[in-house]
């Protein structure tokens, strides 16, 4: 019970990130004895600490009690299909600092590990920060995760990763707590801490990259299906005609408007620029003045509002946010997007729905995988570093 009621306070000052003894009392009916005793732990653990006097109702002074958002870091990875970033944040989601370099991931596992490693060092000698002040890592990966082997990736979307478990090798590397998930349900996650539905709604997060995903938060909680699989919308078939998918399926939308699509396509209508040919930055910079690039937009926004106009009458989220490259041309995604989604989804469900694009950036999915590791310590407090040591000199 104690260490039910402490958890309970824990997530009760880091969501207000200041309130009083008092406060907490009424609100969780728990004794002003019991109370004190759990904030004195706290304080003793180093994960809150009183922040000065609070507004009178009538009596003294309250002596209000704050989160210490730097008390400890968090680190968060992402394995892309063409890149590896590693962030360094505080518990309240800001970036301390970040590392980013392209890398074949898909097909180099050995390279990818090592990529990863050694951003992570660089990230952590950049801030000083001491492995022991270290919460635990999240580690997004391009892939469905199902919940009985956390760390293995589908052999069928990257075969080359098929005897690698990453939950395994993150650990035994840094010796410290590893979650992983799909890259997907991280950028859901990170748009429900601090993005588009940090005011508690439902939503969907799809990711516009190499793979096409999707996360859904429902109730505050990412949904994963039974097997790990729930929001693979980039493997709908969308044209029975279209390419063979590496699934097996033909026509797949990640076949249509995947960045491997989207680039072979703008190399067919734009020419090459270059000896790579466009690439998806091309297309975003080309879009507001090059036909060509508006056409492969407009053709995007036709093929992902078929998706997504089922997904608004199947789960009807609050929000649907698109991440992604690509998605930073706003405006001239969505509304090609939403004009395809009215076509096919309910009226009722496509009023109840706003479709945007997210405003965290290309960091997003990153700071998802540290968020990952904040959800599970504010759950079970026991994760946090017994002794904070704060960051070194």
């Amino acid at each position: 019970m104690r260490a039910q009621n402490s958890g309970l306070l824990l997530n009760m000052i880091w969501r207000e990130r200041q309130i009083s003894r008092a406060e907490i009392a009424r609100r969780t009916e728990l004794s002003p004895s019991t109370v004190s005793a759990i904030v004195a732990d706290l304080e003793q653990a180093g994960l809150v600490r009183s922040i000065g006097a609070g507004v009178s109702r009538g009596g003294r002074r309250p002596t209000l009690i704050g989160f210490c958002d730097e008390a400890f870091s968090l680190v968060g990875v992402e394995l892309g299909a063409s890149h590896v970033t590693v962030v360094l944040t505080d518990l309240r989601g800001r970036v301390r600092t970040q590392s980013k370099a392209s890398h074949a991931v898909r097909g180099d596992p050995e390279g990818s590990l090592q990529k990863a490693r050694e951003l992570v060092h660089e990230c952590l000698d950049a801030e000083r920060v001491p492995r022991r002040s270290v919460v635990g890592m999240g580690v997004a990966v391009p892939s469905p995760v199902h919940p009985a082997s956390p760390g293995k990736m589908s052999p069928l979307i990257l075969p080359a990763w098929k005897h690698v478990d990453v939950k395994e090798w993150f650990e035994t590397t840094f010796d410290m707590p590893v979650f992983v998930d799909n890259d997907a349900n991280l950028g859901a996650l990170s748009e429900c801490f601090w993005g588009a539905g940090s005011g508690g709604e439902d939503l969907t997060y799809i990711k516009l990259a190499t793979g096409i995903g999707a996360g859904h938060i429902i109730h505050g909680d990412v949904y994963r299906g039974a097997g790990g699989t729930a929001g693979e919308i980039g493997h709908i078939p969308v044209d029975s005609n279209g390419p063979l998918c590496v699934c097996g399926l033909r026509g797949c939308l990640v076949t249509l408007i995947g960045s491997t699509a989207l680039t072979e396509r703008a190399r067919e209508l734009m020419g090459t620029r270059g000896r790579k040919g466009p690439t998806v930055r091309d297309l975003v910079e080309g879009a507001a003045r090059d036909a060509a690039a508006k056409q492969i937009i407009d053709g995007m926004g036709a093929y992902l509002g078929i998706a997504v106009g089922g997904l608004l009458n199947l789960l009807n989220p609050a929000i649907v946010v698109l991440g992604g490259e690509i998605s930073s041309v706003g405006e001239m995604l969505l509304d090609p997007l939403r004009a395809s989604v009215r076509q096919r989804a309910l009226s009722v469900s496509m009023a109840e729905t706003r479709i945007v694009t997210s405003t965290l950036g290309e960091r997003a999915i990153a700071v998802g995988a540290a968020t990952l590791v904040l959800q599970a310590a504010l759950r079970d407090r026991s994760l946090f570093p017994t002794q904070n040591v704060g960051r070194t000199a």
